[in-house]
């Protein structure tokens, strides 16, 4: 095994940064893999055009005959750009995207071979897709499940295929995938916020919830990874002691992009560039080889299928570059891990962003009035938010180096506190014109200033307020960004909807004007969400005492944290909205076990592999040449030996010490985990697996680090962190 190490060291220093051509302007290529506006008006009659744009705008449904003129048009775009194959692009409830590519080969009656591609086909699908998770709402015997074209996210050519994003239901309609909560959580909040937008502006017809992602990564040499059977089959490295030189010198973090990875960005943003993913920024992350990509903020719906593709163009385009690119939350101990942060707002289609302050006293009102919707919306429901990051390797991340802990707070700044201060002391009912005064001009008319310069960040903060947007950072870097959207636009619609009720029956029963109408409930707000705000360090101990006190939940792990999914409450939530049916809900649940269930199992099969057919023989076959050195010592010395050889009996008592105990560790692992599966209930199974096997890992790890320290380099059987982190 060390020479497969030391083998994949040498073929690392071989691999050398290629060379990549340029390819004029972005802004010329932009999109031409993508079937979007400027297509459809090459291709598309103006019905056919018209009636696109009706689905997407308002979600009305496509005539068949017009279906057949858009699958008509696709495909002889589609042939012209190189395309072969056709295929439906849906999320699973892996996480992941699926598909399954048609050729538009066919044959007539008469066997002449022909390019076939219908609106039947465009608009649904029938995947044999039984083998994935369903939490119970289909048997693995039925194979039914169908996927609908969504044609609010555009088709686009991926190779020779080209894409066709998609819903994927049931026979008997409940949604089997990400998208389908998403799509009718966004239609929940237009509907909500549209409402409200409409105080202030009476020519707002939609609001779109946006979202603009930063996805951190690391990039590994491929020939290192594939020398580690940690990260090939848990995306992780389950041991491993910390290089003496790690992060701590911030000397990666913005530095200078190594040549290799450059390259690797200019050719993937290539890619993306093409398939109309708006990549904006690159840079260093603060851990040694690791990355971070950022975006334009997009429509929500559009930009979580766009996170999705990126993630699948960049472990290709990686493999060209010979990297390994690692989206494992904590893919290295003791050093940062990676997110997923989520930048979200609310946009007007007269091109207002609601979080964001304006130039008048009335802008800036309605700034406040989906900002402090936005705080209540959160507190309310914080628990169901935090559920919505859960998983089994973000668990590793949060509360870490630099990772928000798993209590749910907002950041918002002093000042913006002290703006809330200020409107919370309003009078109850009508304002006097002094007040209203005071508030127009001195409290809600100074925020542009005040944000001006008061827009930091709290890296510790779970979700922070950042200038015209809310920043989710607890989001994990393998997580689709559809699950804390569909539940975030969902506890906003929900707010919002309750705003509304409120505001409407002070102006129509307590004759109240809408400002002063408004005032008064956003006060109440104000009071009762007041336990959610803070601005402090996340990690202290302090923090968490003062959370306790707050009563704001700090789940931990993700059995107890998605145990708040299908809560009485919850239910409600999904069910008032039409977010999701109860079944549908308890489904995730189950799945979300599963999944968390069966990544902790391989965890704890890669650890015994790891110690008894790696660690073990190497420590054993080290511990030999000291005990074989030491009885030459003896031979040659006689009783003078004992002084002389005192430091390798040290040595060897220490690595039969630790052996001892790794050994009994991973048993009793083994052991526990054997228990845990005999376990029927899947919930009792999850806690068995969190409480009783994962504590072992750690226990594990300590002794297996401890042998790389003791252990002679050349005999070590790892690829260590130093190489890892270190070989660019």
């Amino acid at each position: 095994m060390s020479r497969l190490r030391f083998n994949a060291i040498t073929e690392s220093y071989q691999h050398k940064p290629l060379p990549i051509t340029e390819t004029g302007r972005r802004s010329e290529f932009f999109g031409t893999h993508v079937f979007n506006e400027e297509r459809m008006l090459q291709y598309l009659t103006k019905d056919a055009l018209l009636s696109v744009k009706g689905a997407i705008f308002s979600g009305s449904k496509i005539d068949r005959k017009i279906a057949d003129q858009v699958a008509e048009a696709m495909k002889a775009w589609a042939i012209s750009m190189g395309a072969t194959h056709y295929t439906h692009w849906f999320q699973p409830l892996t996480g992941a995207t699926a598909e399954k590519h048609d050729a538009f080969f066919d044959l007539l009656a008469d066997g002449r071979a022909v390019e076939k591609f219908g609106g039947a086909q465009l608009v649904q699908q029938e995947p044999d897709a039984s083998s994935f998770p369903s939490g119970g709402i289909r048997n693995t015997f039925e194979a039914r499940g169908y996927t609908a074209w969504d044609p609010t996210s555009p088709a686009f050519i991926y190779g020779t295929t080209l894409c066709i994003p998609t819903i994927f239901v049931s026979y008997t309609g409940e949604a089997l995938d990400n998208k389908a909560p998403l799509l009718r959580a966004l239609h929940a909040v237009d509907i909500a916020a549209t409402a409200i937008a409409k105080y202030f502006d009476k020519n707002v017809s939609k609001v779109h919830a946006t979202l603009g992602w930063e996805q951190e990564y690391f990039l590994i040499d491929k020939a290192l990874a594939s020398s580690r059977p940690d990260l090939v089959l848990t995306g992780r490295t389950l041991v491993g002691h910390l290089a003496a030189k790690g992060q701590q010198l911030d000397d990666h973090y913005f530095g200078v992009i190594p040549l290799r990875a450059i390259n690797f960005m200019r050719d993937l943003e290539k890619e993306c560039t093409r398939l109309g993913i708006p990549v904006k920024t690159r840079h260093n992350e603060v851990a040694p080889n690791q990355f971070e990509l950022a975006t334009i903020f997009e429509e929500a719906n559009l930009a979580v299928d766009h996170n999705l593709l990126l993630m699948d163009i960049m472990e290709k385009v990686a493999d060209r570059h010979n990297f390994k690119v690692l989206f494992h939350e904590k893919p290295f101990a003791r050093i940062n891990g990676s997110g997923k942060h989520n930048n979200w707002s609310l946009a007007t289609d007269t091109g207002v962003n609601l979080l964001s302050p304006g130039s008048t006293p009335m802008k800036n009102l309605q700034f406040l009035t989906f900002f402090v919707n936005t705080i209540k919306a959160v507190d309310t429901y914080e628990e169901l938010l935090r559920s919505s990051i859960a998983s089994a390797s973000n668990d590793y991340r949060l509360g870490a180096n630099e990772a928000p802990p798993a209590i749910f707070s907002i950041f918002i700044g002093t000042q913006l506190s002290n703006v809330l201060d200020e409107l919370e002391g309003v009078s109850k009912g009508k304002l006097s014109p002094e007040e209203k005064t005071e508030l127009k001009l001195n409290v809600v008319g100074k925020i542009p200033e005040i944000l001006l310069d008061n827009t930091d960040r709290n890296r510790t903060s779970p979700f922070a307020f950042t200038g015209n947007k809310f920043e989710m950072r607890g989001v994990g870097s393998k997580t689709n960004c559809a699950k804390p959207m569909t539940i975030l636009n969902t506890i906003v619609a929900n707010q919002l909807r309750a705003f509304k009720k409120e505001v409407d029956v002070l102006i129509n029963k307590k004759k109240l004007k809408k400002d002063e109408a408004v005032f008064n409930v956003l006060r109440e707000y104000i009071k009762s969400s007041k336990r959610i705000r803070f601005d402090g360090d996340g990690y202290s101990a302090e923090w968490e005492k003062e959370a306790k006190k707050r009563k704001l939940s700090n789940n931990k792990t993700t059995p107890s944290a998605i145990q708040v999914m299908t809560s009485k409450e919850s239910l409600e939530l999904f069910n008032s909205l039409e977010v999701m049916s109860t079944i549908e809900v308890e489904a995730r649940q189950e799945v979300e076990l599963e999944t968390y269930i069966l990544h902790t199992q391989i965890d704890g099969r890669v650890f015994n592999d790891l110690v008894y057919s790696h660690i073990i023989p190497s420590a054993i076959e080290y511990q030999n040449k000291l005990i074989k050195n030491v009885l030459g010592l003896k031979e040659i010395y006689g009783a003078a030996h004992k002084k002389l050889s005192e430091g390798h009996l040290t040595l060897i008592e220490q690595i039969a010490e630790h052996m001892v105990e790794l050994k009994k560790n991973t048993d009793d692992m083994t052991n526990a985990r054997k228990i845990a599966n005999n376990l029927k209930d899947l919930n009792k199974k999850a806690f068995a697996y969190s409480d009783n096997v994962r504590p072992y890992f750690d226990k594990i790890r300590y002794h297996c680090d401890k042998l790389e320290q003791l252990i002679e380099d050349q005999s070590w059987p790892l690829t260590k962190y130093r190489e890892l982190l270190f070989i660019k």
